[in-house]
């Protein structure tokens, strides 16, 4: 750890974060967190927000022999959405049915993914909605760009980014994908985001599924959240 840091761990930058969101309490609003990070985080706001609770699932296609590099991504929804870098594709000429086939895998692990987290429970819809992406902090902000957009075309009514740090001309970056963007802090210079939590350990599955079957219990009309764990989940 560096210097002082900014939040003793997600859980606290959460309910610190809702706060910044409290004025979205009255738009029935729907918390959508990045996995697995960002669902302490996004458990938090949701639960001070009376809101719905969900994971954004996103899987990255990486470029042929450097798959670091994304040319785009998968994000998932009630009607997925494939977000393509179009310059990168123009530069790497890729082989006839690469993107096809990259984007039917990431689906599918999407699904193994959903599975593992909410069962049978399908994605909740954005379509005219208040929706909050929340994730536990932003660095390079790739990941949630491609986020943001797939939500976009979901059609929310508003979209909004919350997250406890980032650099600020990550956010300025940010700031043309979505509607409104909560961020607490902004430390100069900015280290891993890690660095900026007292606690910032890892995020197991079985946390995640823990707080979403939590969240989902709290639902008005959801079904009792009595199930086991899945069995990847319980391994964590």
């Amino acid at each position: 750890m560096i210097g002082d840091a900014l939040f003793r761990n997600r859980r606290e930058a959460g309910r610190r974060l809702a706060e910044a969101l409290a004025h979205l309490g009255g738009e029935d609003p729907l918390v959508l967190a990045l996995p697995r990070g960002g669902v302490p985080v996004g458990f938090e706001v949701a639960t001070a927000l009376a809101a719905p609770l969900d994971v954004l699932l996103v899987r990255k296609i990486g470029m042929p022999g450097h798959e670091e590099l994304a040319i785009g991504a998968v994000v998932e929804g009630a009607d997925p959405q494939l977000v393509l870098n179009e310059a990168l594709i123009e530069f790497a000429r890729l082989p006839p049915g690469y993107v096809e086939e990259a984007q039917e895998r990431q689906l599918a692990e999407i699904e193994r993914r959903r599975r593992l987290y909410q069962g049978t429970e399908p994605a909740l819809p954005v379509l005219g909605r208040t929706v909050i992406v929340v994730d536990d902090g932003i660095a390079t902000g790739a990941t949630v760009k491609a986020a943001l957009r797939g939500i976009r075309l979901g059609r929310p009514r508003r979209l909004v980014l919350a997250v406890p740090l980032a650099p600020q001309d990550t956010l300025e970056a940010l700031a043309g994908e979505c509607d409104e963007i909560a961020c607490l802090a902004s430390p100069e210079p900015f280290h891993a985001v890690g660095l900026h939590y007292e606690d910032f350990g890892q995020t197991g599955d079985a946390e995640v599924v823990r707080l979403l079957r939590q969240a989902r219990a709290a639902r008005p009309g959801s079904r009792a959240a009595g199930a086991p764990l899945a069995a990847d989940a319980r391994r964590t």
